[in-house]
């Protein structure tokens, strides 16, 4: 029986498991949607909320900076830790992360997951150009507009001169036999 067994060993001793730990949270926050196996993401999930919970603090920022910065060392993901993230969940009381299963790995078969924060879901490029602006979107629209009607115009031409070519053959065909 598990009794009062908290954590997962990943099959590591303790100060690697811990470095395990670390790293997966810094590249976490640096892109905010990680790839590894379900049991590593279910391990870090925790982790890496509790580090988001601190850097949420708005007393004591410096005692919260510098217990974050215990276990992540790169300050730039630090600095994003505090000022982009945690303005981003700020109202909320938790859940910032989401595990999307994936299914087995071809090589081992070990259960593959994402983990990835609220708010950092795919965004597809059309999407960021609509939102430019009415005057870029219009433009964008007349650009498309002439390009439609030069390959209408196109297709028109290559219509026109097959029928064309048709009616050479037809012509030599005929004149052939006299």
């Amino acid at each position: 029986m598990r009794h009062r067994i908290a954590h997962r060993k990943l099959g590591r001793i303790t100060p690697h498991r811990i470095a395990l730990l670390r790293n997966l949270a810094t590249a976490l926050f640096e892109r905010e949607r990680i790839r590894t196996t379900l049991m590593k993401a279910k391990e870090l999930r925790p982790y890496a909320e509790r580090l988001i919970t601190l850097a949420k603090r708005d007393n004591e920022r410096l005692h919260a900076r510098r217990l974050v910065l215990r276990d992540i060392q790169d300050a730039k993901v630090v600095k994003k830790l505090f000022d982009s993230l945690g303005a981003r969940y700020a109202t909320r009381p938790g859940g910032y992360t989401r595990i999307l299963r994936l299914g087995p790995r071809r090589s081992d078969g070990a259960e593959m997951a994402i983990l990835e924060l609220l708010g950092s879901e795919y965004k597809p490029a059309e999407d960021k150009k609509a939102d430019k602006g009415d005057k870029k979107a219009g433009k964008a629209d007349e650009k498309a507009a002439k390009v439609d009607e030069k390959a209408a115009d196109n297709k028109a031409d290559k219509s026109e001169r097959k029928k064309g070519a048709k009616g050479k053959k037809s012509e030599k065909v005929e004149a052939a036999p006299e």
